[in-house]
């Protein structure tokens, strides 16, 4: 239900020249508001919190346009117990590509395993990665920081198992005014687009700024019941579109272009579907 509402959504848009059916999307995963106490026949979807705490939650799994693009969520998933972080990328893009072509595909370091990575080189997609730092990574933090370099480029064969092997780059950029005085400088990225394509990676937090937005639409529950709560999710997220679509015609429709900002308010949104469908 959820990806035939945003391809009617997109086909809307798509009559505007200023919507592209092409872009980069930023693939993430935000949690529910955590649980605490008994979760007994919930341990498949209750799975616990990102931070190391008593507390669990639902996690959800979303695509999402970025960039220059309007910032639609393409497809919104559970996370499921026992998924590989592959399988979730895998599903959500075939939603994505279904509906836009997708360029380039930003996610956070919880996504660095050389098994995703491959996967989207097989699919031809580019893809821009943080990657965890571990030893060999450290020592070379330490080292540009002995030399005062604020770059450094490397490429790097990640293994898959069997001789097989994904080949990769690895970037260290400084960080401006870092508050570490150490290694932690710097952070590491994975890419296979090349070094000039790294400042895309800043788009990846809107993706961020979607979700709090994202949870204004989204009807308060302390109910543990799955389908309610990933109703809720689901629902907020077309909301969401929805507003982000509606401020695109709108702006075309008075400026003939379309800027980033909107020009249209989420609770005039919310406003104008309750008077349409009652639904608010």
């Amino acid at each position: 239900m959820y990806r035939q509402a945003v391809r009617q959504l997109i086909d809307e848009v798509a009559e505007t020249e200023e919507f592209f059916r092409a872009g980069i999307v930023a693939i993430d995963i935000t949690e529910a508001d955590p649980f605490t106490g008994d979760r007994t026949g919930h341990e498949e979807e209750i799975i616990g919190t990102k931070e190391k705490t008593d507390e669990y939650a639902y996690q959800w799994a979303t695509v999402q346009l970025v960039g220059n693009a309007v910032p639609i969520v393409l497809d919104a998933r559970p996370v499921r117990k026992g998924e590989s972080r592959g399988e979730i990328v895998e599903d959500l893009l075939d939603s994505a590509e279904e509906l836009v072509h997708v360029d380039n595909v930003l996610m956070d370091r919880e996504f660095d395993s050389q098994h995703v990575l491959e996967m989207l080189s097989q699919r031809g997609l580019s893809y821009i990665v943080p990657k965890r730092m571990q030893t060999s990574e450290k020592a070379q933090a330490k080292r540009l920081l002995q030399r005062d370099q604020d770059r450094y480029e490397t490429g790097r064969k990640l293994h898959l198992g069997k001789n097989e092997w994904h080949e990769t780059t690895l970037i260290y950029r400084r960080k401006q005014d870092s508050e570490h005085d150490d290694h932690r400088q710097y952070s590491v990225f994975m890419t296979n687009c090349g070094s000039g394509h790294l400042t895309e990676y800043g788009y990846r937090w809107e993706i961020e700024s979607g979700y709090r937005s994202i949870k204004r639409f989204m009807a308060a529950t302390t109910s543990k019941n799955f389908e309610l709560r990933f109703f809720y999710f689901a629902f907020a997220c077309l909301l969401y579109s929805i507003w982000r679509a509606v401020d695109l015609l709108v702006q075309v429709e008075l400026t003939g272009e379309y800027k980033h900002s909107p020009m249209i308010t989420a609770d005039n949104t919310l406003t104008l579907l309750k008077k349409e469908t009652g639904i608010g």
